[in-house]
């Protein structure tokens, strides 16, 4: 069985033919017309990524990213109108993994679908590998948890990616485009604001004062690395 996507939108057409294109790539796919259907199927059914979009009846796809988040990691892929810049950087804000303005092409979306996928599914390692223990760190790879001195942090998938990259490499310096790169794991067309905004986030929940971070650095100019206590 193919994996379980959720599509999220009040365009009839736009979600027939998603659904339809998906499917023909072994995906199965549930739908929702509006925020409060989407957060009744999230309850209902185990899905594996969400298609969100913004601008839905009821219950906004902002709000929607941000009551999933509550109790959730399920990659989300936020479907935007061009020139929503704001709207795009909010949704990061809230916890989307990646976004796409409409109109857009079906192939990209698949490439972002299966870069997400590929990134957020535990990979299958031996016992040893599973557990990452750098400095307060403990990072499980297999169950794609983190705990800092002992508590746990409810991290998004790219959160967590961008944490065990960058603090598997302490001291390298990784700039933004090739975060992007890496992390989202294709030729990435968007703002390069996207790297920045999940920085924030991720120092947010890992630093004591994430506007004089400890462990995330800055290299102005350059890009952002690590640092060993």
């Amino acid at each position: 069985m193919g994996y379980k996507i959720l599509i999220v939108d009040d365009e009839p057409l736009l979600v027939k033919g998603l659904k339809y294109s998906l499917e023909q790539d072994g995906y199965e796919i549930f739908t929702a017309f509006d925020g409060e259907e989407a957060l009744g199927k999230v309850k209902e059914q185990k899905v594996d990524l969400i298609l969100l979009d913004l601008m839905l009846p009821k219950i906004d796809g902002l709000q929607v990213c941000q009551q999933i988040r509550l109790s959730s990691q399920i990659p989300i892929i936020m479907l935007t109108a061009k020139g929503e810049d704001m709207s795009k950087i909010l949704g990061l804000e809230y916890g989307a993994d990646d976004y796409l303005t409409k109109p857009f092409n079906i192939l990209e979306l698949k490439a972002r679908i299966k870069a997400v996928l590929r990134r957020y599914q535990s990979i299958d390692q031996p016992i040893e590998e599973r557990i990452i223990r750098i400095d307060d760190f403990k990072i499980n790879t297999l169950g794609r948890k983190v705990s800092l001195n002992g508590a746990d942090i409810n991290l998004t998938a790219k959160e967590f990616d961008l944490l065990l990259l960058l603090a598997s490499n302490p001291g390298k310096i990784y700039s933004r485009e090739e975060l992007l790169e890496i992390i989202w794991g294709y030729e990435y067309f968007g703002d390069l604001r996207t790297v920045d905004v999940h920085i924030r986030r991720l120092r947010e929940k890992i630093e004591l004062n994430s506007s004089n971070p400890g462990y995330i650095l800055t290299k102005w100019g350059v890009g952002y690395y690590f640092r060993n206590k």
